[in-house]
């Protein structure tokens, strides 16, 4: 299985619009951060977490031209404002693509994107089908790959992680309960969240996100959702502890099972 990050940036991206602070005018290409999202290759299979209005870039970027399933953590701009992208999709894989998440993001997936749900909907609109994921669901299995919920806060908001053989995906997270915590013990890779180095209300910050890996020793730990308010790519991967990296966009990872 490949795990290729298609972008590890926080909401607005690394630089955002505007910014000349030292790390959004950096040369380094692993500065430059589009929104966070992973996909998962397994035997032909691609499977996409997140959706973010940067999906058509990551898609041209790494040259993938079909998607088997969409898994949403949440309802935010950043994750879902690349729906409408779909469409060329939909029309190479000549069906609707399925998306898995809570019932209050699927809510608001139609809400945002009426017009694809429509009686009458244009032919041109992007196809999609809906698929409930209720929080007490323990595993959902997507084209023989099994995915296991994880509740995570982000702020005040209940969003979800997602935990697929031993590896755990979890972006935005601001609080894990101690039950959830331990779905996560031991995995062979993390990839967690990591704004910024001091605290914030709705998102971990790197000392918050060291302590919890000390806490649940995974093996590997790769650090996503990154703002320019960490530091420079290159100076803070040198400031990690043995098994802790920064992720950057286009960075691949396998795991053996």
């Amino acid at each position: 299985m490949k795990i290729t990050f298609l972008g590890t940036g926080t909401s607005q991206g690394v630089p955002p619009i505007g910014c000349t602070e030292p790390v959004c005018l950096s040369k380094d290409p692993k500065d430059k951060r589009l929104r966070s999202s992973i996909l998962i290759t397994s035997d032909n299979k691609k499977i996409l977490i997140d959706c973010g209005p940067d999906f058509r870039q990551q898609m041209l970027r790494e040259k993938v031209s079909n998607i088997d399933a969409i898994l949403i953590t949440h309802e935010h701009y950043d994750h879902i404002g690349g729906l409408e992208d779909l469409r060329p999709l939909n029309h190479s894989q000549c069906g609707r693509i399925p998306i898995y998440s809570l019932p209050r993001v699927l809510a608001q997936i139609k809400q945002r994107y009426w017009y694809a749900f429509d009686k009458h909907p244009h032919k041109g609109s992007f196809k999609i089908t809906l698929n409930d994921i209720e929080q007490e669901m323990s595993e959902i299995l997507i084209k023989d790959l099994a995915f296991k919920p994880i509740k995570v806060k982000h702020g005040n908001l209940d969003i979800l992680g997602y935990k697929f053989l031993n590896v755990a995906y979890i972006t935005d997270g601001s609080d894990i309960s101690p039950i959830e915590k331990d779905k996560l013990r031991n995995l062979d890779v993390l990839i967690i969240n990591a704004l910024r180095k001091k605290p914030h209300p709705s998102h971990f910050h790197l000392e918050k996100t060291l302590k919890l890996i000390e806490e649940i020793k995974p093996k590997r730990a790769y650090l996503t959702h990154i703002s320019h308010h960490l530091g420079f790519h290159q100076e803070v991967s040198k400031e990690l502890p043995k098994g802790v990296k920064l992720s950057f966009d286009g960075l691949e990872i396998i795991s053996q099972n």
